[in-house]
């Protein structure tokens, strides 16, 4: 698995992106094509209405007759305020009571609306009146579905995403969980066996000296299984963590480091600030999450650089910063280079920082990052721990 993974998952996220981005287009193009051919038909309508008010208003066999011209006006499906010619002016259909609003104040205000969004009243023919009409509550909602919609979509996209992707964070929680039993499991019977062939080998050789040196070296690398299938059993669980002297710690896993480096890599002493400082840590857990680092970093200089380890307090907290002068990580991949599968290396597995971030935020209540790196200069990991208390 290396970095292509995430580069794929990029382009698909490319391409649903532009595929929403089509749909909403899509959405807001028919919205304005329903809109417009609605306010042409209430254009239409606000003729007619006008047509046939001035006719009954005009025909003398109706001039005696209010009653005609208000149901006309009543079964408008606009609102609309009408200006006689004698300067009175009526406003109807913008309640439910089916009455008309003499209101002055509220008639000029909706007339200086109407002229403010530059339309013209309709006049009859015969100029005996003038209508304002105003657009129908469906117009409105038909303007603002393209973005009810979005929100819709957005919010069910959205709610599925976090379903989705807590459902897959606990499966691969359990995947974890299962493959380090697993493999602690299994380190355990060989590990047992190796250890019952040094004590048979001692046994034959005790008047041997010069094997005396070869079985210890056996017995370090076999306590050093014993080490790595600890750690392994304690993820998925919840470790104990005590507080720890993490200059001590840090020192213990930097001469063990340096030991199995190239001696071009330069290991200056750890820069602290002449404190001791205690966070609250598992120490085999920790160990694995610096081990992680200082080995990325070594493959990242290429068997020579300088690689140095720094332990300050900083606010509540206490920090360590791992520096080296390799490749350098770009800006861009500060976070992608902690998720699962992500490696620059050609048979890389890209578990190393992943597993780190895991036993670092979710065991350690703690935070690791890139604080700092740029390519061909170097990189800075820190980690953030609670602080212990010094015993």
């Amino acid at each position: 698995m290396n970095q292509d993974i995430y580069q794929q998952r990029s382009y698909w996220k490319a391409i649903l992106a532009i595929f929403g981005g089509v749909i909403l287009i899509i959405t807001v193009l028919y919205s304005n094509y329903l809109a417009r051919n609605l306010i042409e038909n209430e254009q239409k309508n606000a003729r007619l209405y006008t047509s046939a008010l001035e006719f009954t208003l005009n025909n003398a066999d109706y001039a005696n007759d209010v009653s005609l011209p208000m149901q006309i006006t009543s079964e408008f499906p606009l609102p609309c305020i009408i200006e006689y010619e004698e300067g009175i002016k009526q406003a109807w259909n913008f309640d439910d009571s089916g009455e008309p609003i003499t209101d002055e104040e509220f008639i000029n205000e909706k007339i200086a609306e109407f002229l403010k969004e530059g339309k013209t009243p309709i006049s009859s023919e015969l100029a005996t009146l003038k209508v304002y009409y105003f657009n129908s509550k469906l117009l409105q909602y038909i303007k603002y579905y393209p973005f009810v919609q979005i929100l819709l979509i957005g919010s069910y996209i959205g709610l599925g995403y976090f379903i989705f992707n807590s459902s897959r964070r606990a499966e691969q929680n359990r995947v974890w969980a299962g493959m380090a039993k697993e493999t602690a499991h299994q380190l355990g019977t060989p590990i047992s066996a190796i250890l019952g062939w040094i004590d048979h080998l001692r046994m034959m050789s005790e008047d041997q000296e010069e094997y005396k040196d070869v079985l210890d070296e056996l017995e370090k690398d076999v306590d050093r299984l014993n080490l790595v299938a600890d750690r392994f059993s304690k993820i998925g669980s919840s470790p104990e963590l005590t507080s720890t002297n993490l200059n001590a710690l840090l020192e213990e896993v930097l001469q063990y480091m340096q030991r199995r480096a190239s001696r071009k890599v330069e290991f200056p002493p750890l820069a602290s600030d002449g404190k001791d400082h205690h966070a609250m840590v598992n120490d085999h857990l920790f160990q694995w999450v610096v081990e992680n680092l200082i080995r990325n970093a070594l493959d990242a200089m290429d068997g020579k650089g300088r690689l140095s380890v720094k332990v300050y307090a900083e606010e509540n907290d206490i920090a360590v910063d791992i520096t080296d002068t390799g490749k350098g990580i770009p800006a861009s991949k500060f976070k992608t280079v902690f998720q699962p599968g992500y490696s620059t290396k050609q048979r890389g597995w890209g578990l190393g920082l992943s597993l780190a971030k895991r036993i670092i935020e979710n065991y350690h209540n703690g935070k690791i990052f890139v604080k700092a790196s740029k390519p061909g200069e170097g990189t800075t990991f820190t980690i953030r721990l609670q602080k212990g208390s010094e015993q």
